[in-house]
């Protein structure tokens, strides 16, 4: 199967043929500027689906806008029906369609010549009407609030917040190229009056929460707090915050504490789920011998020998586990039990700490006794 994507370069392009290139005896044929519209007659023949994408949204003539977004559609629409070809065509629009400017109109006559295009041949199309698309390699300064304030903030730019009461209707990029790549079955779809389809997920979200999670997001690397960024919108924004650090950026230094018995570095902190650190101790260096009553830790031998040792502070009973980096083996600090941890090897042991909670000096919990 062979698919034509014009607009081959663009944001949207971009990401539909890395996600097409993962589709099994597919053919990507791509169209971009520069490109000679005359040569697409010579391809229209091999193909089997259109992804039409190119399209002009900014221009300082006005018929630009419609030699883009509408004369380029029918050119193609031409070419295909001159060969005698019924090849469906998925079209990306705009939300602009209801208004009245230039732009929006082009793109109205370009859904209309389509709808013409579907009827005249009976061939199933698809229109989308796309706003606030976000997501990685999105041009920035150009029509995406959300690429602009990634690209500012990963370079210590200042971002603009006009009016933070204002909501937008988002669709994230990868959701987009998923649900135009569900239409290469067309066979499925039966034919309709109605050519327009929605994106399944659209979030709805104000300039405030957009902003604020952004500064977050880049005040992570000082605070070492990592937002919920596991799902949902939170996970979609901040895969395209990340996109936008500059290629000698993609480091950052943690700062620790060293002392005789070696050393210890925070590495991130959660909003609800604790913290992760990192230490290395020097042979025969004891750390620990402290309880918590309710903070509770897990430890795991990264590098190196350990003994751990725990107590019931109320049982004379000592509890010990010998780890090392031969096997990843967690050991559970219980609240209620003192506990240590002692290099027994020949050379530096390093060690993962994961706790419950965040570090607050002013009620650590952590008492110390021996074991």
């Amino acid at each position: 199967m062979k698919v034509l994507v014009t607009g081959s370069k663009g944001f949207i392009g971009k990401n539909l043929i890395e996600r097409l290139s993962r589709v099994d005896g597919l053919t990507v044929i791509g169209f971009d500027k520069g490109d000679s519209v005359e040569n697409l007659s010579l391809v229209i023949k091999e193909i089997d689906f259109v992804f039409h994408l190119a399209g002009v949204n900014r221009s300082e003539s006005v018929e630009e806008f419609y030699v883009g977004n509408t004369d380029l559609l029918k050119d193609i629409i031409a070419g295909i029906e001159n060969s005698n070809c019924k090849i469906p065509i998925l079209l990306s629009s705009s939300t602009q369609v209801e208004q009245d400017n230039d732009y929006g109109k082009s793109k109205t006559r370009a859904e209309m010549a389509l709808a013409t295009y579907a009827q005249n041949n009976e061939v199933p199309v698809f229109i989308y009407r796309l706003s606030n698309v976000f997501g990685k390699w999105c041009r920035p300064n150009y029509n995406s609030v959300v690429a602009t304030w990634c690209y500012n903030l990963t370079r210590d730019l200042p971002i603009q917040v006009n009016d933070e009461a204002v909501v937008l209707d988002l669709v994230y990029i990868d959701d987009v190229v998923e649900s135009f790549t569900s239409h290469l079955a067309f066979e499925d779809h039966a034919l309709t009056d109605d050519h327009h389809y929605e994106i399944g997920t659209i979030y709805e979200r104000s300039l405030a929460k957009i902003s604020g999670l952004l500064r977050a997001f880049k005040d992570g690397r000082e605070s070492l707090f990592v937002s919920e960024v596991g799902s949902g919108f939170e996970r979609a924004l901040y895969a395209t915050y990340l996109s936008y650090y500059p290629i000698d950026q993609f480091s950052y230094d943690l700062t620790g504490h060293s002392d005789d018995r070696g050393t210890f570095y925070e590495i991130l902190k959660t909003l609800g789920s604790g913290q992760f650190s990192i230490s290395t101790t020097k042979p025969g260096i004891t750390r620990g011998d402290h309880y918590h009553n309710t903070k509770n830790e897990r430890f795991l031998v990264i590098k190196g020998e350990a003994l751990i040792k725990l107590r019931q502070i109320h049982d004379e009973q000592i509890v010990t586990y010998e780890v090392s980096d031969k096997k990843m083996e967690v050991v559970e600090m219980i609240p209620g039990y003192t506990h240590n941890i002692t290099n027994v090897g020949d050379s530096e042991m390093m060690f993962l700490i994961w706790a419950n909670e965040t570090y607050n000096p002013d009620h650590p919990d952590t008492y110390y006794l021996e074991v």
